[in-house]
C-alpha cells in the first residue's frame, strides 16, 4: 500500500475519532480522553492535511472552532468571531511563534496569561446593563444563555459606568473546592459524578433551568474586550485594566514582556504554580499586546496569527499497586479501589485511585504488585493509566461474590460492567437511601436533609426507613444545632408525609429502572401495595410504558424479604400504601400532552397532575403523536418543533379552558 493511501485510511481514521469527541465534549458536556491525547490525534490530522492538501475534506475539525450550538438555546450569531488559539506544546513552537511575529511587527511586547478551563461566553452591555449572554458554540454562533449566566454572581449585572456598548469574552468555570463537594454528593445520591470541572462548568451552564445552575456556585473571569462603543484602547494590557474598571473579574494575574526569553520564564512559573490555584488552568496563552500590530498580522481561517496557547503536558509517576480494596456504593455499586504507594502528582500526594469495575480491571490486565502509571485526570482524580510491568507471582484479580458490608451475595447484570448488592438494609447504602426516601419528589420530608439523616445515622437515631416514623423527638431537641423548634419542623414534616400518594412511597423505595413518572404507572395500574406485591413480573410488563427489565426489576424488589418487613412497619406506623389519585372524567383519554416555557398560573408537576387526573398522558418530547403542546412563556425548541411538526399549539389560558 502506497504512503498515500496509508495516509487517507487514517485521515479517515483521525477525522471520524475527532468528531466523536468533539461531539461528546462540547454538546454532551463528556470527555472519553484526556486535552493532551485530543490534541496529539488533531495535531496528526492536521500534519496529513499538510502533507496531502487533497485529503483536506469540508467536515474535517482541523477547521472547527468549538463546538456546535445546542438546538435547545435560541442561536446567537457573533459579531465578532470567537476564535480558538493556535497550541504550542515546546519552547522550540513559541519561540517560532515569535520569530513569526517579529516578521510583520519587531517592536511588539507580549502579554502572558494563564489559560483557564471552563467554558467561553460573550457577555454584551448596553448603556452598562448586561442584556445578553451566549456560549461559543462553533465560533460564529453559539447558544442564548443570558438567563443561566445572571446566575454567576462575578457577573456584573450592570457596570461601574454606564458606557454605550461593550461585548467581552470570559470563561466560566468551577472552582476546584465546589467541584469536589459536587462530585461528593453525586457519589453519595449514586449519580455519575462529573468527571472534571470544565465538564461541570459546561453540564451547569448549559441547564434548562437557571435555577440548577444557581445552585453550582460556577465562577467567571473575564479576559477580552470583542466589541466596544464610547471608549478607545489601544492594547490588551490597557483592556484588561479598563475591564477591571469596569467591575468584571479578569483573569487572574497578567503581565507585560518585550521579549521572548522572558515570555517562556513565565510561562515555566505558571506551570509551577498551576496546582497551587484554586482554580483548573490547562496552558498559559501569550498574546501580541498592540491592536494595531495584530489587525497587521491577522488570522488563518482557523486561528489568529497574534496568540499561541502553550499546552502543559499531564503529569504521569510510576508507583507499585500494593492492594485492592472494595468500596461498596451508596446504590450497591461494588467499586475496586487501588491502593498504591504514595507518589507526587499534580502537586499533592496520593495513594488511591478508583479502579471503576471488574472489566476495567480485566482490559489493563491490572494485579496486585504491578508496577503502574498513574495521573490525575483533570488534574484533580488519580486515575490509573497502565501496568508497565507485572509483580513476581502476580495472578488476575478476582471480585469478590458477598458484599463486604453486609455479607449478602452480589450479582452483575447482564450488559452492566458493575456488581450489585441488592440489598436494601444493607449499612454501606442506608444514608443514600434514606436522603432519597426523604428526598422532595419523594416522600419529601423537610428537615430530614442529607448532614440531618447523617447526624442521625451516625448517633444511631435512625438505621433503617421505618425509623423515620417512630423518631424521638426530644433526643432530636437536645443534639447541638437543633432544638425545640427544629425537632417540632420534623415531627410536622414526618407526619403530613404519611398521606402521600403510594406513587410517591414507590418512587422513594428507589427501585431500579424505575423513576417518577413509572411510579405513577405503577400505582395506576395496582391501586394499592399488596397488589403489587401479588402481581406476576407478565402483568406489570403488561403496564403500557414498562419494559421487560423494568417490569423485572419491580418483581424482583416486591420479592425480597427485606421489602416485606419494610412495608410492614411503614404500615404499622401510619403510612397510607394506597393510590389516591383519581381520574375526574376521561376528557383527555388517548391525548398527550407536551408543556414548555414557564407557565404562571401551576408548576410543571401541577399541570401534568391535572393532565392525568382527565385520563391524559404528559410527555417531555414533542412528536408526531403529540396532541397538544402547552406554551408557557419563553417557550423554545419544543415550539418550534410543534410547529414543523404541525401539532395545535395552545397558551395556559387555553388549556385552563379545556380543564373547567
Amino acid at each position: 500500500m502506497s504512503d498515500f493511501s496509508e495516509k487517507k485510511i487514517r485521515a479517515e481514521q483521525l477525522r471520524k475519532e475527532l468528531n466523536h469527541h468533539i461531539y461528546r465534549y462540547y454538546v454532551e458536556n463528556e470527555n472519553d480522553i484526556e486535552d493532551y491525547e485530543y490534541d496529539m490525534l488533531m495535531r496528526e490530522l492536521d500534519s496529513i492535511e499538510k502533507e496531502y492538501p487533497e485529503l483536506l475534506t469540508p467536515d474535517s475539525p482541523t477547521h472547527r472552532v468549538g463546538g456546535q450550538a445546542d438546538s435547545r438555546f435560541e442561536t446567537v450569531v457573533h459579531q465578532v468571531p470567537m476564535e480558538s488559539l493556535q497550541d504550542a506544546f515546546s519552547r522550540e513552537e513559541v519561540e517560532d511563534f515569535d520569530k513569526r511575529v517579529r516578521e510583520s511587527c519587531p517592536s511588539a511586547e507580549y502579554v502572558a496569561e494563564p489559560k483557564i478551563d471552563g467554558l467561553s461566553v460573550s457577555l454584551e452591555y448596553t448603556d452598562g446593563v448586561f442584556t445578553r449572554g451566549s456560549t461559543r458554540g462553533d465560533g460564529v454562533s453559539g447558544e442564548d444563555i443570558t438567563a443561566n449566566l445572571r446566575t454567576v454572581k462575578s457577573i456584573p449585572l450592570r457596570l461601574k459606568r454606564d458606557i454605550p456598548f461593550i461585548e467581552v469574552r470570559g470563561e466560566v468555570y468551577m472552582p476546584r473546592e465546589t467541584f469536589l463537594r459536587i462530585v461528593e454528593k453525586q457519589e453519595l445520591n449514586g449519580e455519575k459524578p462529573f468527571k472534571n470541572p470544565r465538564n461541570a462548568a459546561a453540564g451547569s451552564l448549559r441547564q434548562k433551568n437557571p435555577a440548577v445552575t444557581a445552585q453550582r456556585h460556577l465562577d467567571i473571569f473575564v479576559f477580552n474586550i470583542q466589541r466596544i462603543e464610547g471608549e478607545s484602547v489601544s492594547g490588551h494590557y490597557e483592556s484588561l485594566m479598563l475591564l477591571k474598571e469596569l467591575g468584571f473579574k479578569t483573569i487572574p494575574f497578567f503581565s507585560k514582556f518585550n521579549n521572548i526569553s522572558d515570555v517562556l520564564k513565565e510561562i515555566a512559573r505558571i506551570g509551577d504554580i498551576r496546582y497551587t490555584l484554586p482554580f483548573d488552568i490547562d496552558g498559559a496563552v501569550v498574546k501580541v499586546d498592540s491592536f494595531m500590530q495584530r489587525k497587521i498580522l491577522g488570522s488563518t481561517a482557523k486561528f489568529p496569527k497574534w496568540a499561541v496557547a502553550f499546552k502543559y503536558p499531564p503529569e504521569e509517576k510510576e508507583t507499585k499497586l500494593v492492594d485492592i480494596e472494595i468500596n461498596v456504593g451508596r446504590t450497591g455499586v461494588l467499586t475496586p479501589t487501588a491502593i498504591f504507594e504514595p507518589v507526587l502528582v499534580a502537586g499533592s500526594t496520593v495513594s488511591r485511585a478508583t479502579l471503576h469495575n471488574e472489566d476495567f480491571i480485566r482490559e489493563k490486565d491490572i494485579r496486585i504488585g504491578d508496577t503502574v502509571i498513574i495521573r490525575k485526570a483533570g488534574d484533580i482524580i488519580p486515575e490509573v493509566l497502565s501496568v508497565v510491568k507485572h509483580g513476581e507471582n502476580s495472578r488476575e484479580y478476582e471480585m469478590p461474590k458477598i458484599c463486604p458490608s453486609c455479607g449478602s451475595p452480589v450479582f452483575r447484570e447482564e450488559g452492566e460492567a458493575a456488581v450489585r448488592c441488592d440489598n436494601p438494609d444493607c449499612p454501606a447504602q442506608l444514608l443514600r437511601v434514606l436522603i432519597h426516601f426523604c428526598s422532595r419528589d419523594a416522600m419529601d420530608i423537610e428537615g430530614l436533609g442529607d448532614a440531618v439523616l447523617e447526624t442521625f445515622l451516625n448517633r444511631g437515631i435512625i438505621s433503617k426507613i421505618s425509623d423515620i416514623y417512630s423518631l424521638d423527638y426530644e433526643k432530636i431537641a437536645g443534639i447541638e444545632g437543633m432544638g425545640e423548634k427544629s425537632a417540632a419542623n420534623i415531627k410536622a414534616a414526618v407526619e403530613k408525609s404519611k398521606s402521600n400518594d403510594l406513587a410517591k412511597l414507590l418512587y422513594a423505595f428507589g427501585i431500579r429502572h424505575i423513576g417518577q413518572k413509572a411510579s405513577k404507572l405503577l400505582a395506576d395500574r395496582f391501586k394499592d401495595i399488596d397488589s403489587i406485591f401479588k402481581a406476576e413480573k407478565a402483568e406489570i410488563c403488561e403496564i403500557d410504558g414498562f419494559g421487560e427489565i423494568m417490569a423485572e426489576s419491580v418483581a424482583d424488589f416486591f420479592s425480597l424479604e427485606q421489602t416485606k418487613r419494610t412495608v410492614e412497619e411503614l404500615k404499622s406506623r401510619g403510612v397510607n400504601t394506597r393510590s389516591l389519585r383519581e381520574v375526574k372524567d376521561r376528557r383527555f383519554e388517548g391525548m398527550t400532552f407536551v408543556l414548555t416555557g414557564t407557565l404562571t398560573e401551576y408548576t410543571r408537576n401541577e399541570a401534568q397532575e391535572i393532565i392525568e387526573s382527565f385520563g391524559g398522558k404528559a410527555a417531555s418530547s414533542v412528536s408526531k403523536k403529540t396532541t397538544y403542546v402547552v406554551a408557557g412563556e419563553a417557550a423554545g425548541s419544543k415550539l418550534r418543533k410543534a410547529e414543523e411538526l404541525g401539532v395545535t399549539v395552545i397558551s395556559e389560558s387555553e388549556f385552563q379552558e379545556m380543564t373547567k
